[in-house]
């Protein structure tokens, strides 16, 4: 990597253990095919929530992706869900998806458009506070990575709290300090996130992998 290329990561799984220690059945939930799943489809993504299962997100840069590309990922989204049933996809769809835009969506990001201010070590640590402030309370982290344009992570909501208040609260809050920081206004993050539900362990530790090469 270059020299200049600067991330930050990081890894609760120390903390991770102990709640499995003290709560097992509860911290350890992957997607469950018996469940009902809460379907978002605000805006251009459609986002599906099992309420305090680990989730895998990813949120970028406002200027991260040029805005043809943003216009022509959202095209296709409109037209794959034009096509599909969102309240009766199955798990097959529900991959689909995810390896038709999700990945590509990843490939873009790791180009390394944009300014790539969250290479700069100051702002980097806005953000790695911001996502341990509240571990334990209303959330548990695992590994997660702060790279030059876009943040990976793996969080499980507590009880009470859902992963789309979890997710406005980071990119508020980081927003505004960074933005005061840099003396600058306007968007910082695009306003919504890539995030799906981890469906197993084998997932997890795929995903762990990811994350920890990415570093």
């Amino acid at each position: 990597m270059p020299n200049d290329y600067f991330k930050v990561a990081g890894a609760s799984s120390s903390k991770v253990n102990r709640a499995r220690e003290q709560d097992a059945p509860a911290t350890w939930e992957y997607f469950d095919p018996s469940t009902e799943i809460d379907i978002r489809s605000g805006g251009d993504l459609p986002h599906w929530e099992q309420g305090s299962v680990w989730y895998f997100v990813t949120f970028r840069l406002a200027d991260s992706l040029p805005q043809t590309v943003v216009e022509e990922l959202r095209s296709e989204r409109e037209r794959w869900k034009q096509s599909h049933d969102l309240d009766k996809l199955t798990r097959e769809e529900i991959a689909e998806y995810h390896r038709l835009f999700s990945d590509r969506y990843e490939t873009l990001l790791n180009a390394g458009g944009g300014s790539c201010v969250l290479r700069n070590p100051h702002i980097a640590e806005i953000v790695d506070g911001a996502l341990r402030h509240f571990e334990g309370q209303r959330y548990v982290l695992d590994e997660y990575v702060i790279m030059p344009n876009h943040v990976h992570v793996l969080v499980k909501p507590m009880a009470a709290h859902r992963l789309v208040d979890i997710l406005h609260s980071w990119k508020s809050f980081t927003a505004n300090q960074i933005n005061k920081r840099l003396e600058k206004t306007g968007q910082f993050w695009q306003h919504e996130s890539y995030d799906h539900i981890v469906r197993h362990e084998r997932a997890m530790e795929a995903i762990r992998r990811y994350i920890r090469e990415n570093r």
